[in-house]
């Protein structure tokens, strides 16, 4: 059974590693190999992922706002605009991600939650998203516009995401990039595309912990899904104010680290 202690900092941890490109399972795995700590079980996932997905829906409440009036007056023949197509490219670009999780979902949790697996991910697409930082440097900071073509494609990037050690918006900022969108526009994507994600997620443990006789600890949840918001608030919000003064490098550099660390853990296993 996860302590309090634990499941503050587990909080913090996902909150945190949630939204920046660095994996927020490969964070995650550390203090289950390194303290022996229990799994935080199902009704904790389901608290911090409420918390996180609050977090991304207030920082964009205008966004989104915008985006289903205009969607609404799309479908009421008003006229198409760029934030009511924005609504159906996030709804397309969620399906690759949204069928492996069904078909695939066990599959992953039950053979690649592995040390070396997260280990391996965090290296490899910590060096992607390095080469597309590159090229997004070489660009500038005017990119290509978003398309219902380019939507699809990052949507097919983030079906990796549900790998251990991927990380969903390292993933997805790294397509958006490699595909000539700039910096903001890639975030803004991502981070807008993890709302049907994160809510369809814990719409599903949500209802796996409804239909379980596990017992509930309303205050530790209560707790976690508060610090998940509010460190997933000031992630968000930090992230896109620092991301075209410093880039991404820091990330891809922290990602290597990071590798290097997991993979001395399994080593020294």
């Amino acid at each position: 059974m996860t302590e309090f202690y634990q499941a503050v900092l587990l909080a913090l941890i996902q909150g945190l590693t949630e939204f920046l490109p660095i994996s927020s399972s490969a964070h995650l795995v550390i203090p289950a190999l390194v303290m022996g700590w229990p799994d935080q079980g199902l009704a904790f996932d389901v608290a911090v992922h409420l918390g996180t997905l609050a977090a991304v829906l207030l920082y964009y409440r205008r966004d989104l706002r915008d985006m289903a009036r205009a969607w609404l007056l799309s479908l009421a023949g008003r006229g198409v605009s760029e934030d009511s197509r924005l609504v159906w490219y996030l709804a397309l670009a969620t399906i690759p991600a949204g069928v492996v999780g069904l078909a695939a979902g066990g599959f992953i949790e039950n053979h690649l939650r592995t040390l070396p697996v997260i280990a391996a991910t965090t290296l490899v697409f910590g060096v992607f998203l390095g080469v597309a930082e590159v090229r997004a440097r070489r660009a500038g900071p005017v990119g290509r516009a978003l398309t219902l073509k380019l939507a699809l494609l990052i949507g097919l990037a983030q079906a990796m995401a549900p790998v251990p050690g991927v990380s969903r918006s390292g993933v997805t900022i790294t397509a958006a990039l490699l595909l000539g969108m700039s910096r903001q526009a890639a975030a803004r994507f991502s981070f807008l595309l993890s709302i049907p994600i994160i809510l369809s997620a814990g719409a599903l443990k949500g209802w796996e912990l409804a239909t379980s006789s596990v017992p509930v600890n309303w205050m530790m949840l209560g707790v976690g899904a508060l610090l998940s918001a509010i460190t997933a608030y000031l992630s968000i919000a930090l992230f896109l104010r620092l991301l075209d003064r410093i880039g991404l490098m820091p990330f891809v550099y922290y990602r290597i680290a990071l590798a290097g660390l997991l993979f001395w853990l399994w080593f020294a296993q």
